[in-house]
């Protein structure tokens, strides 16, 4: 299948490990200009690297904290300036801490709705006047506990649930524009994220890391955690010139762990 994103200009936000990185890969390889942001510069420079070779496309980068609307503006202007248009935007942002309500104070719930839920915004509000005239692509990624709260997760599943409204209401609005917008949720992808969680629950429940792990796979219909390159696979398709229906949604990615429909 061809997903015509060959010289695509794409922004993916929070690429420079896990599954922005995953995402940014298979963009790369389908032969897209990819903007690579993070906080880290060697971190970004690294992948940089790593994805240069990928496809016929440029990859590049540029430090951006996506909790200052002023970064975000250096971003996407820094986009414009190198590819001309933008034709597909990529929302991800890092977790934000665990924590159960009597632990979390104001200045948790505020750093995560400026990173998790209004780093969104801003950034589809600074690339739409870039984006194609022809149509273009946004996916947001957020959290399988969109559908299924996770415990100890108070903040994700608050501000995850914010995504999907924003998308849901954005697909009427954008869609004279032929610009589709979804989200994608993971489940239990095996990143350093996911892998950080598991050791936290591990130290409060007085286990190993490899325990914690076992049972919730046991969890998961498939019996094993996702890959970040499955993911990646998914959230192209939705990113790509092969989807032309698909808007509005928000789609699961998680080898069934949630159960409900």
């Amino acid at each position: 299948m061809d997903l015509n994103l060959q010289h695509k200009t794409a922004i993916v936000a929070a690429s420079s490990q896990g599954l922005g990185k995953a995402v940014a890969a298979k963009l790369a390889q389908e032969g897209a200009n990819v903007v690579l942001c993070g906080r880290d510069a060697d971190k970004l420079e690294k992948v940089q690297h790593e994805l240069a070779y990928l496809g016929d496309g440029r990859v590049v980068s540029k430090v951006c904290d996506l909790k200052d609307a002023g970064q975000i503006k250096e971003l996407v202007q820094f986009t414009v300036d190198e590819f001309g248009e933008i034709d597909v935007l990529v929302n991800n942002a890092g977790g934000p801490p665990a924590g159960t309500f009597d632990e979390l104070s104001d200045e948790d719930w505020q750093s995560a709705f400026e990173l998790n839920l209004l780093s969104h915004v801003r950034l589809i509000r600074e690339v739409l006047p870039y984006m194609n005239s022809g149509g273009g692509r946004i996916v947001n990624i957020a959290s399988s506990s969109i559908k299924e709260p996770i415990s100890g997760l108070l903040l994700s599943n608050t501000f995850r649930l914010g995504i999907a409204g924003l998308t849901k209401t954005l697909a009427q609005e954008l869609a004279e524009r032929k610009i589709l917008i979804n989200t994608v949720a993971p489940g239990r992808i095996a990143t350093e994220r996911v892998a950080f969680l598991d050791r936290t629950v591990a130290e409060k429940q007085g286990k190993t890391a490899e325990e914690v792990t076992e049972k919730n796979k046991a969890m998961i219909p498939l019996g094993r955690y996702g890959e970040p390159e499955e993911f990646a696979n998914y959230a192209v398709f939705l990113l790509s010139g092969a989807n032309t229906y698909v808007t509005g949604q928000t789609l699961l990615v998680d080898g069934g762990l949630v159960k409900s429909i």
